[in-house]
């Protein structure tokens, strides 16, 4: 009993380094099995963590209830006063920008990037954003010479149907012995 010494748990809650054992031949499904049993002790105390959490949620509900409940009427008004002024300013910003977005025409994703405390800072700012998404404007291009000679004109296409033929294009020889005659032949020397 006396040699019986307490588990303090440090021998294998410590993932090991990733180094390999100093041996050459590893059992890695050994080393799978560890893993997988440290993996299953992790997941275990994760899930007695969040069950404690949930335990303590009404209670740290009902310490702010008597929080409040010690606070006299003076304090929980000005507390409550404080959080209606801040969402009041928010509320406020929101407003301005939106009222500047409309004017110069930004959208409500364009509006939310405007950054400024005033108006004019806000318009300032939309009109530099405004003026990043306006495309660069080209230089007109020279409209070209009207050329007088025929001869520099790109060719009129003439385009046929494959799969009908037309009258014109008939060959002008039928004969298949005089279109043998005309297909040049190469004699091998």
């Amino acid at each position: 009993m006396a040699d019986e010494q307490p588990d303090t748990g440090s021998d294998n809650d410590a993932p090991d380094t990733g180094t390999p054992p100093a041996t050459d031949s590893v059992d890695w499904k050994a080393e799978a099995d560890k893993y997988r049993a440290l993996h299953r002790k992790q997941e275990e105390r994760a899930k007695a963590n969040d069950a404690k959490v949930r335990e303590l949620e009404p209670l740290a509900k009902r310490a702010k209830e008597l929080e409040d409940a010690g606070k006299s009427d003076m304090e929980r008004l000005t507390s409550e006063l404080q959080g209606h002024t801040v969402r009041a300013d928010k509320a406020e910003q929101e407003l301005m920008r939106l009222r500047v977005a409309v004017r110069k025409g930004l959208t409500e994703v364009q509006a939310r990037r405007l950054v400024g405390s005033s108006e004019e800072e806000l318009e300032a700012d939309a009109e530099d954003l405004m003026a990043s998404f306006r495309p660069a404007t080209p230089e007109p291009e020279p409209e070209p010479e009207p050329r007088s000679d025929n001869s520099r004109r790109r060719p009129q296409e003439r385009l046929r149907p494959g799969a009908v033929p037309d009258a014109d294009t008939e060959p002008e020889e039928t004969d298949p012995r005089k279109l043998a005659a005309m297909v040049p032949r190469r004699f091998l020397s």
